[in-house]
């Protein structure tokens, strides 16, 4: 006795379901993408450094900007100096992402002695202090601009 199917055969739908999961995997990488790769805080100048760091998953970005009167930013939420220890106790203090690092990203005209009491106020409250720079090949990009 020979068998045969009744039906025709379809073998496209072989073809369209994986063709299918490739382009929601493209989809979500183009979506999701830029949020992995951006940096938090506010886009400043920051001044030439050899050294290079891993990435911190648990890391608060304060940033300092120039100008009169220099502002300080906490991820991307102005703040005051005075305001800058409170806002690193209630950081220190969640139960969803303690931070136990701050990376500290000063621009370029800020003064050295500013620098230093934000980085005094964080190792104050215990936490390690990491003030970034940029790599020698972008800032010798940007001077020939």
């Amino acid at each position: 006795m020979k068998l045969e199917s009744t039906l025709p055969e379809r073998p496209v739908f072989l073809f369209v379901v994986p063709a299918f999961n490739l382009f929601a995997l493209l989809l979500v990488f183009f979506l999701l993408g830029p949020s992995f790769v951006s940096q938090s805080g506010v886009a400043v100048e920051l001044p030439v450094s050899r050294f290079q760091m891993e990435r911190q998953a648990d890391a608060t970005v304060i940033t300092v900007t120039a100008g009169d009167p220099l502002g300080y930013w906490v991820e991307r939420e102005p703040v005051s100096l005075g305001q800058l220890s409170e806002r690193l106790d209630a950081r220190r203090g969640s139960d969803s992402s303690p931070a136990t690092t701050v990376l500290l990203r000063v621009d370029k005209g800020v003064p050295v002695e500013v620098q230093r009491n934000v980085a005094e106020i964080a190792l104050q409250k215990g936490l390690r202090v990491y003030l970034l720079g940029q790599p020698e090949s972008v800032y010798a990009a940007e001077e020939k601009k």
